[in-house]
């Protein structure tokens, strides 16, 4: 009986060890610095913008980064474009309808072809986008920077980062935003640039 106590204490101590590898990183910016930046270059005008309402969660294991897994939200509403007319009609009903779909998320479920260097991981990253209620299974690459102990020169609190960077593209054309419509002025394409960073506080 003793013995099997001691067992069961062994693999508890185990059990706690590798757990405690393992965090979950918030990327609720409390210092807004979270963005996207997107892209469409068509023929007749290049559209510039951005988005800075980012949220969501991702676990990350450093000893195991092919088990990452979490969700990026970014709200919909806050895209932003200079020209005011140009940012009505983008959030309209014709476009991105932002008061009928109010995110748009990008749900990991794991990372392939992983290659770290230093504190960086480099992979395709496999989830699932969501843009106006159209779900589709993607691959973007990923650059993943793992932080330890710097949050607290980022935010003041103790704790780890991790710093997640992408550029991708999509078509809207995939996602039923006005598809084939209006191609010489905004482009099907849209380039996306992601770098947000989520916190783990201890």
């Amino acid at each position: 009986m003793k013995i099997l106590t001691q067992i069961t204490l062994i693999i508890s101590c185990l059990n706690s060890q590798i757990g405690a590898t393992e965090s979950v990183f918030d990327f609720k910016d409390p210092k807004n610095v979270n963005n996207i930046i997107f892209q469409m270059d068509a023929p007749l005008e290049s559209i510039n913008g951005s988005g800075d309402k980012i949220s969501g969660n991702v676990t990350f294991n450093p000893e195991k980064p092919e088990l990452t897994k979490g969700k990026i939200i970014l709200e919909s509403a806050s895209l932003h474009v200079g020209n005011p007319v140009l940012k009505e009609h983008m959030h309209g009903k014709d476009w991105l309808e932002v008061d009928k779909y109010p995110t748009i998320s990008f749900s990991l479920n794991k990372l392939h072809g992983i290659k770290k260097e230093g504190i960086n991981y480099h992979a395709q990253a496999h989830g699932k986008m969501n843009i106006r209620n159209v779900t589709l299974d993607m691959k973007i690459p990923v650059k993943i920077t793992y932080l330890k102990g710097m949050l607290a020169k980022r935010n003041r609190v103790e704790g780890d980062l991790l710093v997640i960077r992408s550029k991708f593209s999509v078509k809207r054309d995939d996602f039923n935003i006005q598809a084939g419509n209006n191609l010489e002025k905004v482009a099907n394409q849209i380039e996306i640039s992601l770098n947000v960073a989520g916190a783990h506080p201890f």
